[in-house]
């Protein structure tokens, strides 16, 4: 369904791959790995279709079902459930067949003929489809990834960028497409999504390219894995599953290294021979003999593989400010009619620790955006106390302005850093060379989060408001984060589905949303957050 024939991938000058050849075929369930920054989803974008490779050529037959980090695709104005069913190109028909059926009942019989005339063509097309049946399966899917009907029936425009990633989740599950790619795919799901979702990719009977740190979720899928070695600027192919995988690439590693060494000890041996015998005249050509075999003994070995840095990160000196930096009261928010959430209070004092929790959809983010100035609430008021400065990550990125460079990003977020300055953070968040130069559109979903962070670094912020600050992170850089979070003298406000961040956070009060209702921190509520 899927193959790949001699690939070549570039950004810039740098090579992210070359000489890459696979197949994907029905059954295959593969798990796309490598460090943050290697290029996984850079290829997954090439295989979808959505970017062109440099060289080479990718064969596809079949449909492909491709969900990004970032969705942004679908008509704004489209109800999410026709969102969903225009997957098998059913959502507009039954549009049509809503239509029609009001249209029915109209006083004037010429509407009212040409109504149930549509209707029964409408409804022939739909149930060459699948109908009813297709519907009923569409339905149990969004269910599964807990998005109710009250969800479905709004435009897309009005959910939040969870709601919509699972929205386009959903629509490709339904789709039937041959090969699925999938990047993330369990950001923004709770724990029966996920528990649900690894038992339907495990019975799916296509092909699977899937990027996840969930490891129960590659550890049960999973029956091939692809390594992207951004050292050797290879992928390196494993036709097993996960534990298998990790046993043989601790191997590979190994036998790599010893190789280097065995190699390197021969080429010395015969360089200092070569080395003695280059001073005899009648020698001269059995020591150039013996330099050419050390040559080729070195060349022909792979570098050994660098171990794989990591961001290293320290939130920033918090700059002085008053007692209360910010103070929100009586705040409210809607989208058209449907509330999100009504009278909120919050007051966030110097250096205190608040945690923003509630099921998917009750406004923890749309809060965050008002009290960070992105939105403007429908009513109520945020002040700023004396000295206030925010540093807000949200977690669509959107502090990044993606026709900018790294660069340039960097040097907006704090305009009196010079440019050497900023390379120096930079370079502390894996951005060196001409990676700073790159725009950040190109940048996968880890790089964006490392860049939103360098950004806050280097704000002086003394308020810290944090959406989702852990998603598409590898585990040594959410490592980096969780200490940088609990070592923060600053006050934070964070929004997270992940135990282990708001563990290090270590929270004095809770905010529990969509209601608003303020309490202290309690074990019962990191229980809380991680059941959900």
């Amino acid at each position: 369904m899927l193959a790949v024939h001699d690939l070549e991938i570039r950004i810039g000058a740098r090579v992210l791959m070359e000489h890459v050849d696979f197949r994907v075929s029905d059954g295959d369930k593969i798990g796309l790995v490598g460090r943050n920054g290697a290029g996984k989803t850079t290829l997954t974008k090439t295989l979808a279709g959505e970017t062109l490779p440099t060289g080479g050529r990718i064969d596809r037959s079949g449909e492909i079902g491709y969900l990004p980090q970032d969705p942004r695709s679908g008509d704004p104005e489209m109800l999410a459930r026709t969102r969903i069913l225009d997957a098998r190109g059913l959502g507009q028909i039954a549009l049509g067949m809503h239509e029609a059926s009001l249209n029915m009942g109209s006083d004037d019989p010429e509407v009212a003929e040409r109504a149930m005339k549509k209707y029964g063509n409408l409804t022939d097309r739909f149930n060459a489809l699948g109908g009813y049946a297709a519907e009923a399966e569409a339905a149990s899917i969004a269910s599964n990834l807990n998005l109710p009907d009250r969800i479905l029936d709004q435009p897309l425009k009005t959910l939040s960028g969870g709601q919509r990633r699972r929205i386009e989740l959903a629509r490709i599950l339904f789709s039937d497409a041959e090969t699925m790619i999938l990047d993330e795919p369990t950001n923004h799901l709770d724990a029966d999504s996920v528990v649900w979702l690894r038992e339907f990719l495990k019975n799916y009977r296509g092909g699977v390219i899937v990027i996840s740190h969930d490891v129960v979720l590659v550890g049960e899928v999973v029956n091939r894995v692809f390594y992207l070695d951004a050292n050797r600027s290879a992928i390196d192919i494993y036709n097993m599953g996960w534990k298998h995988y990790q046993r043989q690439r601790a191997a590979d590693e190994e036998r790599r290294k010893k190789e280097r060494m065995n190699a390197e000890k021969k080429a010395g041996v015969l360089q200092l021979q070569a080395a003695k015998f280059g001073a005899k005249a009648s020698k001269a050509a059995a020591a150039h003999q013996m330099v050419a075999r050390a040559e080729k003994l070195l060349a022909g070995l792979e570098e050994v593989r660098a171990v794989d840095r990591v961001a290293k990160l320290r939130f920033p000196t918090p700059a002085p400010c008053g007692r209360t930096p910010i103070t929100a009261s009586d705040l409210s928010k809607s989208y058209g009619s449907l509330e999100i959430f009504t009278a909120v209070d919050l007051a966030i004092d110097r250096g205190s620790k608040v945690v923003i929790i509630g099921l998917n959809g009750a406004g923890k983010t749309t809060l965050l955006r008002i009290l960070a100035g992105v939105d403007a609430p429908d009513t109520g008021v945020v002040e700023a106390g004396h000295g206030l400065r925010v540093g807000y990550y949200a977690q669509e990125h959107e502090t990044i302005d993606v026709k900018r460079s790294v660069l340039q990003n960097m040097v907006s977020a704090s305009p009196n850093l010079t440019e050497t300055e900023a390379r120096k953070v930079l370079g502390s968040f894996l951005f060196t060379g001409d990676d700073v130069h790159k725009p950040a559109g190109v940048l996968s979903g880890g790089e964006k989060t490392r860049l939103a962070l360098a950004m806050i670094v280097v704000s002086g912020a003394n308020v810290l408001l944090l959406d989702e600050p852990t998603n598409n992170l590898d585990p040594a850089s959410r490592a980096e984060i969780l200490d940088a979070l609990a070592h923060y003298e600053g006050s934070v406000v964070l929004v997270s589905h992940d135990p282990g961040a708001v563990e290090a956070l270590n929270p004095e009060r809770v905010l529990i949303m969509p209601d608003g209702t303020e309490d202290h921190w309690s074990r019962e509520y990191q229980e809380l957050i991680e059941l959900a």
